[in-house]
């Protein structure tokens, strides 16, 4: 007798839910900063007072003019750090030491956070364009460390910050990353299209600073766009544990 299709047959989840993230991916790339924290701690705003300082005292311009170098540099080479490289020789390890000098005290412990990270399948990686160091400082704080496996930072990528693409070839090079079973987490929209291009899923964490869509930038549902990161972690969660 004909019973029709087979009721034990796995249907494939709508792409870019909650449910194909969870089945699909097993390398869980997160930014650090106002992506791990909420902007509202007004951490990154210190890291950003100290980059104009540093520009100025560095180029000797007034605080206005060396925001205005900062700005322009972050636009066109990804990072304020790069474009000093770049056109004045910079001492990176200066600049990251100085513009890190920050009050972690801001920060609070996240429980909830560690715990939906934990519910995560497969390993979980740090990728930021600043330090170590500062990731370290920052996962203390939160007190969520032991959520993940790896830290990549801006030394690891030879200087090179997202978005550009020797920067994301050194990740999967040094972790052994497969982009089909990946997603990269960012708050900053510029950061993804390198990561859709090698094939990993992204997730976009607006932000006030991008008004363009994510869906701009991959139309298969390989990229979504959320506004609370606790939110989509829990139901990721809870897909992985159905």
């Amino acid at each position: 007798m004909n019973h029709g299709p087979d009721a034990s047959a796995t249907i494939a989840p709508v792409p870019g839910s909650p449910a194909d993230f969870a089945r699909n991916v097993r390398e869980w790339i997160f930014d650090l900063d106002n992506t791990l924290y909420p902007p509202s701690s007004h951490l990154f705003d210190q890291i950003d007072r100290r980059m104009t300082a540093f520009i100025g005292e560095l180029l000797g311009l007034p605080p206005e003019k060396a925001r205005a170098v900062q700005k322009d540099y972050f636009h066109r080479y990804g990072t304020s750090l790069r474009g000093l490289m770049a056109e004045h020789g910079a001492d990176p390890e200066a600049y990251l030491a100085a513009v890190h000098d920050v009050d972690y005290d801001v920060l609070a412990p996240d429980p909830a956070l560690k715990a939906a990270l934990l519910r995560l399948p497969g390993r979980r990686i740090v990728y930021t364009n600043g330090t170590a160091r500062h990731a370290e400082k920052v996962m203390a704080r939160l007190g969520i460390a032991e959520a993940f496996s790896a830290i990549f930072d801006i030394r690891d990528a030879d200087f090179w910050p997202k978005p550009h693409p020797a920067a994301y070839d050194a990740l999967i090079a040094r972790e052994g990353i497969d982009p089909s079973r990946a997603v990269l987490v960012e708050d900053s929209l510029k950061n993804l299209p390198p990561a859709t291009a090698l094939g990993m899923r992204t997730v976009w964490l607006r932000n006030r600073r991008d008004t363009a869509g994510a869906e701009l930038f991959d139309p298969t549902g390989r990229t979504v766009a959320i506004d609370d990161l606790q939110a989509w972690l829990d139901a990721v969660g809870a897909c992985a544990d159905g």
